[in-house]
């Protein structure tokens, strides 16, 4: 099916779905810390624009109330949670050095194609006209996956996490219209308990190591008393 034919909503989508996935690439690229949770915050909002227009086009109303909670939370309570503790910590001029910024982006565009190629049967067999977002969003989770494994630092990590949970709760939305309400609540639920613990763990690594750098755990050895 031609783009030509589908929907100006379903065009839309199509567009933030790509958007998103341009987004995550825009993760992988930041090196300071600030801009790294500017940009997840973009993601968000992005999600919830995506969220917004399923929930229009398809008559699934349920789905303004998972807008409202990817608002609520991803664009405005984690982002300002994690910029909240970088002022605490005192690591907003920290810029975390990625090793080998090219490799990891070539790496990030294979696993894009990976995520096309192993939809293709879903793909097939889907009669969903955003069946081309089911890749995009596995190639989201993907990169996700990439940033946690290839950054340093505690804060990049967790935002790496938290992207993945964007890719799949973005494929809830497009390829189900969305997961069941108490299953999306629990979600949300979980993510908010997630971003709480995980700035407690921040404060407990920093005065435990004196940095957030996860490589410094690496080298800890237990001491027989």
């Amino acid at each position: 099916m031609g783009i030509e034919a589908l929907s100006l909503s379903e065009q839309l989508i199509l567009t933030l779905a790509a958007l998103i996935l341009f987004t995550s690439f825009l993760l992988l690229a930041q090196s300071r810390i600030v801009s790294l949770i500017h940009t997840f915050a973009w993601q968000g909002a992005l999600l919830f624009a995506a969220t917004v227009l399923m929930a229009s086009s398809s008559g699934r109303h349920h789905l303004f109330i998972s807008a409202g909670l990817t608002l609520g939370l991803k664009v405005f309570f984690i982002p300002w949670q994690l910029r909240r503790l970088v002022v605490r910590l005192d690591i907003r001029r920290e810029v975390e050095t990625v090793g080998g910024a090219s490799l990891i982006m070539i790496a990030a565009g294979a696993l894009t194609l990976f995520s096309y190629y192993v939809v293709l049967p879903i793909r097939e067999l889907s009669l969903l006209s955003t069946r081309n977002t089911i890749a995009i969003s596995l190639a989201v989770i993907l990169i996700g996956m990439l940033m946690i494994i290839t950054r340093r630092k505690a804060v990049a990590q967790v935002i790496g996490f938290m992207s993945m949970e964007n890719g799949l709760f973005f494929a809830a939305v497009v390829s189900t219209y969305g997961m069941p309400m108490v299953v999306e609540l629990g979600v949300a639920f979980d993510v908010l308990v997630a971003a709480i613990l995980f700035g407690i763990f921040f404060f407990q690594i920093r005065s435990g190591i004196g940095s957030l750098n996860v490589d410094h755990l690496n080298r800890l050895t237990e001491v027989d008393k």
